[in-house]
């Protein structure tokens, strides 16, 4: 067997290495395993890589030789220990959680909108009942114009005609805002 195809050997704590070839179609297979097992390739590769140190530490350790089979056994484990801790503790520790930015908005953005939506509630008030009725029936309530139509007692040309009308109006009136 020569080197290139033979796993790593430790010999008086050192590691006579296969080709880098080698080394990856481990990896890669390890990679393979743990996704099939539902872990998410961004986590597979830290899951692999640290499955490796581990078995490469254990051969140093005791004098085996690091395998495919190691390593894709170790990475599995790795896997299921992970899925067993998130089960038990789902939150995780702040210390060890990524910053994340705060996507509230910024104070004048809260507002600015709160602004606009007093200008839109006055815009509302100054249509006619009817028209205002028919138009928050369609775009908040979701009902068709058929339904409106019918609830109503008028005909569907009618609905999308009040509806139409308000929405220019409403339009109109937020750009002057």
């Amino acid at each position: 067997m020569s080197d290139s195809t033979r796993p790593f050997v430790y010999r008086n704590g050192r590691i006579r290495r296969l080709a880098m070839n080698g080394l990856k179609q481990i990896l890669r297979k390890a990679r393979r395993a743990v996704i099939r097992r539902g872990v998410m390739a961004q986590d597979a590769d830290d899951l692999v890589q640290e499955a490796f140190l581990r078995v490469e530490a254990f051969g140093r350790r005791e004098g085996a030789p690091v395998t495919e089979g190691r390593v894709v056994v170790a990475a599995v484990n790795l896997s299921i220990d992970a899925a067993r801790r998130r089960r038990a503790a789902p939150f995780i520790d702040l210390d060890d959680a990524p910053l994340i930015a705060d996507e509230t908005p910024a104070p004048d953005e809260i507002l600015r909108a709160r602004s606009k939506l007093r200008h839109a509630a006055k815009g509302l008030e100054r249509l006619p009942e009817r028209t205002r009725r028919l138009l928050l029936a369609r775009r908040i309530e979701g009902l068709s114009y058929a339904q409106i139509a019918e609830k109503e007692g008028m005909s569907v040309a009618a609905v999308e005609k009040h509806v139409a009308r308000a929405t220019v109006e409403l339009t109109k009136w937020m750009d002057q805002w």
